[in-house]
């Protein structure tokens, strides 16, 4: 398995902890979805991917209908997607990807876990060179497909060659320049893949490696940002913690 795979992987239960935040991480992807392409799925391509999404993290339909249904209301906030980024300590880059309808408020919540870690904010793109940005697809995994055909016609849509296969929940996954997002869900669809699931990530092109204090102390500053409502995913280059045998 790849070095992305791997670092998605060991992050993915930081990332998407507590049910209850899951859902309402996924309801304001679901209004930025409906806000941009509509409420219908087959018309939305990026409605789908976030559908899929939510059926993976096993959040009940009757959530998800009623996260496209409050996106319709006048009175529903507009989300803004704004990332942050800086050092904590021990010098561990963090990216915080948020949706937010205020980010005064936002980054002010931002700003105070930082302040309390004796951790730095940075300006917007100043980590950039640390971290790869990628979109992220996941489907299943039909009888009989060639990885190796399908990666071919893929590097066109600029797609790597790299991909991942998690043989337990019997899907693929993949990774691209996320400029080339909308054609590459395209095409998958058009090839028949089902549960299409994409997203937005960061990957840390050099992981550092800290003992146990040290690590103790960034994945306290992680929960801290991940308490915020308006907190979508949080990023760091701290290598993950070896898994337990």
């Amino acid at each position: 398995m790849g070095r992305a795979f791997e670092y998605r992987k060991a992050t993915k239960l930081k990332r998407w902890g507590h049910m209850a935040k899951t859902f309402t991480r996924l309801g304001k992807q679901i209004a930025i979805a409906v806000k941009a392409g509509g409420p219908e799925p087959e018309n939305n391509p990026a409605l789908r991917s976030v559908i899929a999404t939510c059926k993976r993290e096993n959040m009940p339909k009757d959530n998800i209908e009623r996260a496209i249904k409050n996106a319709l209301g006048k009175d529903q906030s507009d989300y803004k997607e704004v990332t942050y980024e800086g050092y904590g300590p021990h010098g561990i880059a963090i990216f915080v990807d948020t949706l937010t309808d205020n980010t005064t408020r936002t980054v002010g919540d931002v700003r105070s876990v930082f302040n309390k870690f004796n951790g730095t904010l940075g300006t917007t793109g100043s980590l950039s060179f640390l971290f790869d940005h990628k979109c992220v697809f996941t489907f299943k995994k039909k009888d009989g497909l060639d990885m190796d055909d399908l990666i071919l016609e893929l590097i066109d849509l600029n797609v790597e060659d790299e991909y991942d296969e998690d043989e337990e929940e019997g899907t693929i996954t993949i990774y691209g320049d996320p400029k080339s997002y909308a054609m590459i869900h395209k095409f998958l669809e058009e090839k028949g893949f089902e549960d299409i699931g994409g997203e937005f990530t960061y990957i840390p092109n050099d992981l550092k490696d800290l003992d146990g204090d040290a690590r103790a102390t960034i994945d306290k500053m992680v929960e801290r940002l991940e308490e915020f409502d308006d907190v979508q995913n949080v990023y760091t280059n701290m290598k993950p913690a070896e898994p337990a045998e």
